[in-house]
């Protein structure tokens, strides 16, 4: 008997490995799956563990928490005109990267036409089969890419979602490399990015009694790359899940939503939705910004940074969601190999 169910285990393991290939020779990623016109998802991106909380949900307590009512959104107006202004904005920051490692700030200053044509540049993308096919690679050590799952072949479960990606920093591709359905906006978005990163990782430095430009001296920010997520319409939304729990790898994310939304966080056992607000940036913490012993041996043993795990689960019956990131790292780290982020 036990030999049997080995068996029936490889087989499976094989049946897997060969459903992968097989998917990412089409170099159309999971939007070409549901333009073939399927009316089931194929079992490599069935979630098991998703699939029975959804299963369970019914079990969910009256009133529990399910909305970002209580995660911060920072006003970051006058954060460089007024010092009072600014003790406030610090404060506020250093409570959110305590309490909940994850807020949002509004008034940012990179314009609403900014980020709406950077949600229009990276659906356009996806939505142009000529322009995905012809930087489709699983070849990391490129500046741009485009593939489904970074992890295909590691994961537990496929996502359903594609990727671009686009490595800005510190040494930016050449205009030519960038897809021309979205190079001018992902430039000038990049550029914008990097300005706001710059002041964000001053106002944490701040938050965290250092001086204003300690995380920027030892690097946080020289390093950005910047991916844009697509999730297609999912025919059955309640088996697999966009992008799986995980942390991220880097310092910290800035997360652009569509007006879809659909970024959970996990806070005292509970996932959150973090509802889009327009035109407000999400950020996150990573890994390398919660080990404060690579940062700062001299802080307080009480002052912990949260890096929750996070997921998009919003894989919707009818409808693409789209999500643009850039997540800041340093210059010597091989950025490219970093997990799959929002």
């Amino acid at each position: 008997m036990a030999e049997i169910s080995l068996e029936r285990a490889q087989e499976s393991i094989v049946n897997r490995r060969q459903e992968l290939k097989a998917f990412d020779e089409t170099k159309s990623g999971v939007k070409g799956l549901v333009d073939s016109g399927l009316s089931k998802i194929p079992t490599i991106f069935i979630d098991e563990q998703y699939k029975l909380e959804r299963n369970n949900v019914h079990n969910q307590k009256p009133g529990s928490p399910t909305n970002n009512d209580g995660i911060p959104i920072i006003n970051l107006t006058g954060v460089d005109d007024d010092p009072n202004l600014r003790r406030e904005i610090v404060k506020k920051i250093g409570e959110a990267c305590e309490k909940w490692g994850f807020f949002q700030v509004i008034n940012h200053g990179i314009p609403l036409p900014t980020t709406d044509e950077m949600i229009n540049g990276v659906r356009r993308f996806h939505e142009d089969d000529e322009a995905k096919k012809e930087i489709y690679s699983r070849d990391y050590s490129k500046k741009v890419y485009y593939n489904s799952n970074i992890d295909l072949y590691k994961a537990e479960a496929t996502n359903w979602r594609d990727t671009l990606c686009c490595v800005m920093a510190p040494r930016h591709p050449l205009p030519q490399e960038l897809p021309a359905v979205c190079r001018d906006i992902m430039i000038e978005y990049s550029s914008k990015m990097m300005k706001l990163g710059q002041t964000l990782l001053e106002l944490m430095s701040e938050a965290l009694g250092l001086n204003r430009s300690y995380l920027e001296d030892i690097g946080c920010g020289e390093g950005m790359f910047v991916k844009g997520h697509y999730y297609p319409s999912c025919p059955e939304p309640d088996l697999t899940l966009g992008t799986s729990s995980h942390t991220d790898t880097d310092f910290c994310t800035v997360v652009l939503q569509d007006e879809i939304g659909g970024l959970q966080i996990l806070h005292q056992n509970q996932w959150l939705d973090i509802n889009p607000v327009h035109g407000a940036l999400v950020v996150n913490l990573g890994d390398m910004m919660q080990c404060r012993s690579n940062l700062a041996p001299q802080l307080l043993p009480r002052t912990t940074l949260v890096d929750p795990a996070h997921r998009a689960p919003r894989c919707r019956e009818s409808g693409s969601t789209t999500r643009a990131f850039p997540t800041f790292v340093p210059a010597t780290a091989n950025i490219n190999k970093e997990k799959e982020a929002k």
